[in-house]
């Protein structure tokens, strides 16, 4: 086991310096180290932004909106996908909706909320929509992967009810819903971006993103880039941290 953290650990560090290595690269064979800035001014400007205040206000308010949009579509999108994996009517009846929502472009969705709601709302409003037949998809699919032979174990001795649904159909989606999060809250976090970069939400990633682009501090927009993909790493993980603080848990009891 600590072999493989320990593979593990260092692949993920060869990777990171990969990931520096072709952009150092793309920095001498553009020539233009003001849309390419080197990695040294790129992490120059990444620890810089750690240390400002404002920052850190910006990240709270773009994790706020991506806490409401990922409840808002765990909530919605479990539920759903539980009654299309159970009932073949409901699924057929919702496809072409969850087919529409998935197909229609973020762009055009956007514009559409924008014209419908307040700015304020844009950001959880369009990225909720993509992500609930997403997080529906993979709970749908959860359903209708369970055993038969355990659903009749249930049926025999009580009916379909919340109980049941805690402690039988959600431990055996775990798996489904486990990649349907990391998946959304990757997705999630570039949308509430975009969105906000789109309705120029106050005190935002996507605001500070524009203004960074607007002035031309292209290490700026690098360095948030590098901010929103260590969010994403540890929500990702998020999961499976709580998962191990409840065994742990557990076992202390």
């Amino acid at each position: 086991m600590k072999a493989n953290n320990h593979q593990r650990v260092l692949a993920g560090c060869l990777g990171l310096l990969l990931l520096a290595a072709l952009v150092q690269a793309a920095s001498w064979m553009k020539g233009d180290t003001l849309v390419f800035p080197g990695v040294p001014r790129i992490l120059q400007a990444f620890f810089r932004l750690l240390g400002e205040k404002r920052t850190w206000q910006q990240v709270a308010v773009t994790l706020k909106h991506l806490a409401v949009t990922l409840a808002i579509s765990a909530g919605a999108g479990i539920s759903l996908g539980l009654l299309q994996g159970m009932n073949g009517f409901v699924y057929r009846l919702l496809r072409p909706a969850m087919v529409f929502l998935r197909s229609i472009p973020m762009i055009v969705l956007t514009v559409i909320i924008m014209v419908m709601t307040s700015y304020d709302r844009v950001p959880v409003a369009a990225s909720s929509l993509i992500l609930i037949p997403m997080i529906s998809e993979a709970a749908c699919e959860g359903v209708r992967r369970i055993e038969p032979e355990l659903i009749d174990v249930y049926r025999m001795n009580s009916s379909l009810n919340l109980r049941v649904l805690g402690s039988v159909h959600l431990p055996l989606m775990a798996g489904y819903l486990r990649q349907a999060w990391q998946t959304a809250a990757g997705m999630g976090i570039r949308m509430v971006v975009t969105t906000e970069y789109l309705v120029q939400t106050k005190n935002s990633l996507g605001k500070a993103v524009f203004t960074s682009g607007y002035f031309f501090e292209y290490d700026e927009i690098y360095a948030y880039a590098l901010i929103m993909v260590l969010l994403v790493l540890g929500l990702g993980e998020l999961p499976g941290w709580m998962g191990r603080a409840v065994q742990k848990w557990k076992k202390e009891i």
